[in-house]
């Protein structure tokens, strides 16, 4: 007999999805049903599972298990926990609404759906008097939602970054460690399984902007959604910048940052330069790491896989025994945004940046971009200059600065006739300066 046969009390669940991570909660469940019933006193029983197409075969779980009728979950009233893993808007938020209006607890993965339309959701599980669950939404295995949810209740939390895409943090270690190209690196990560056929999401920094807006509405109770973040990706970064950023005993990941800045929010996403002794420059791999700073805690570094199939069905099941163990719904169970914080501009925010210039080979270039940056009291700190062929390269790091003013500078410097590549400069972070 087996563990789901012999549990008095089951609690039955509608899967949503079948792929590397739905397949890898299926299993966790089996492996882990007796650890599960000893926990919370109930056997976890997968009912039904939605896959697209029920004629393929799936040898690891029983074919009478799977629908490509939603209708089959919803109005089975045995289940009681909906898992939504399809990802995607559309049908998912159809889908976790329905559930939801039936009084269905739900647990998702699914982070551009929270950052868009997460707010409608746990007010309508609120009015349901249910739970909706998301832990494996952000970070992966690391259990940062519920940190945030629970332990940093009363922190006073001022800001909220870190690493929050292993794709991008896997490239860029990748470019640091054997001095690839980006598209070389990108292939590696394909390769492996850590990007995806089509990694646009990670590159861009969207996947990264989802997140940080769900941490962002935890950290700070204040409502923060996609479009609020601004984001830059990595595709512009270059072997070169690898480079010219180890000989600074400096190192480039992809941050997500969120701070309040008087009272006022900010959130993006975008490459930052770390110097090597930063707990997050030693992050590498696919591996997430995300600081929690406040006036109560300091600093708090919660770090651990972020990415991977079974880290993320771990998060899942860990949702679902959570489901089960409260039993009845509260504040905690969702993002509660009882504040009305207002935005801080981007353009306001003080900033260190590093910027690699390719420029003309002739005397006088230097003084003249310099003169550019002191008429908008822009401040270099260093300059390196090297020659390469007819042209020559400048890598200048500028003291703290406003972004307007930086932002205003580089555009006149791209218009001089002596600048031969478009100014992409890279935020530096922790190095010693606060706002």
């Amino acid at each position: 007999m087996s563990a789901a046969e012999s549990g008095a009390n089951k609690i039955f669940i509608g899967l949503l999805g079948y792929g590397t991570v739905g397949s890898n909660v299926y299993n966790l469940i089996q492996d882990q049903a007796v650890e599960i019933a000893q926990a919370t006193g109930a056997t976890i029983v997968i009912k039904k599972i939605l896959v697209r197409d029920i004629t393929v075969p799936r040898q690891d779980a029983p074919a009478g298990l799977f629908t490509d009728n939603f209708g089959d979950i919803l109005d089975d009233a045995d289940i009681t926990v909906v898992v939504e893993l399809i990802g995607g808007i559309e049908p998912a938020f159809d889908y976790i609404t329905s559930a939801l209006e039936k009084g269905k607890a739900v647990v998702t993965a699914n982070k551009q759906l929270l950052s868009q339309q997460g707010f409608y959701l746990f007010r309508l599980a609120r009015e349901k008097e249910t739970q909706i669950r998301f832990e494996a939404s952000v970070a992966g295995a690391i259990p940062v939602i519920r940190v945030l949810r629970e332990s940093m209740v009363a922190a006073d939390l001022t800001s909220v970054y870190g690493i929050v895409n292993g794709t991008t943090n896997y490239i860029l270690t990748e470019m640091r460690r054997t001095g690839a190209k980006y598209q070389d690196a990108l292939a590696n990560a394909q390769e492996w399984g850590y990007a995806e056929a089509d990694p646009t999401e990670d590159i861009n920094g969207n996947d990264a902007a989802a997140k940080m807006a769900i941490l962002a509405s935890m950290a700070f109770h204040t409502a923060v959604v996609l479009d609020d973040v601004a984001c830059i990706g990595i595709e512009h970064i270059s072997a070169l910048d690898i480079s010219y950023a180890r000989n600074l005993d400096l190192t480039i990941k992809l941050l997500g940052v969120a701070k309040l800045y008087d009272n006022k929010i900010n959130v993006r996403v975008y490459p930052a330069l770390l110097k090597k002794d930063h707990p997050l420059a030693s992050v590498s791999g696919a591996y997430n790491a995300v600081f929690l700073k406040g006036n109560s805690i300091d600093e708090i570094m919660l770090s651990g896989p972020g990415a991977g199939g079974m880290e993320t069905a771990s998060a899942v099941v860990s949702d679902i025994v959570s489901i089960i163990a409260r039993g009845t719904p509260g504040v905690l169970e969702d993002i509660a945004a009882w504040r009305e914080l207002e935005f801080f501009p981007d353009d306001e925010v003080v900033s260190k940046f590093y910027l690699r210039l390719e420029v003309e080979d002739e005397p006088g270039v230097l003084a003249t971009i310099a003169q550019v940056f002191g008429d908008h009291d822009v401040s270099v700190e260093s300059v390196i200059q090297q020659g390469r062929g007819a042209h020559a390269e400048l890598v200048m790091v500028f003291h703290p600065v406003k972004e307007a003013s930086f932002r205003e500078a580089l555009e006149k410097i791209g218009e001089l006739p002596v600048v031969k590549s478009i100014p992409r400069p890279i935020r530096v972070e922790g190095d010693g300066y606060e706002q």
